[in-house]
């Protein structure tokens, strides 16, 4: 299978929507799985018009393959900085490259960090600006991010 299609046929949908591919993965055997997310979300309709656009540009009589298109789910880490800048409010759960821990929401984003407000910073204890206390973790030092789904 050549990546290289596949990833224009993908770029080719999805320019000019809200949506934008997260991951996508070619195995030895044909498996395409592709994960797509957007701005404002993803349905069952973005999955199936970009898995139709993908099947009708693939010539299965030349190579036979087994094709997934799938929202980047909660569960998934946040790999994207559009995907950060889209949960901007919401709380993460964060691992460090050196293993620390640190769920809390998320405050802001920029180009090469985050901005956590930690869930064991109580607002009660706050600094002399009056502000509660954040978190600055530079991108580069994310392991994992992903959605804290709180019920």
């Amino acid at each position: 299978m050549d990546k290289v299609a596949i990833l224009g046929l993908i770029k080719d949908k999805l320019e000019g929507t809200d949506k934008f591919l997260v991951d996508m993965h070619v195995s030895n055997d044909n498996r395409i799985n592709v994960a797509i997310d957007g701005d404002n979300g993803i349905t069952i309709d973005d999955c199936v018009e970009l898995s139709r656009h993908i099947e009708k540009n693939l010539n299965r009589d030349e190579e036979d393959f087994e094709l997934n298109v799938a929202s980047a789910g909660l569960d998934s880490p946040l790999k994207l900085h559009r995907q950060y800048v889209k949960n901007i409010g919401r709380s993460l759960s964060i691992t460090t490259n050196d293993g620390e821990k640190i769920s809390g929401k998320l405050l802001e984003v920029s180009d090469t960090e985050i901005v956590v407000e930690p869930d064991n910073s109580p607002r009660k204890r706050k600094s002399d600006t009056g502000e509660a206390p954040a978190t600055t973790i530079a991108f580069d030092n994310i392991q994992v991010a992903k959605i804290a789904v709180k019920f």
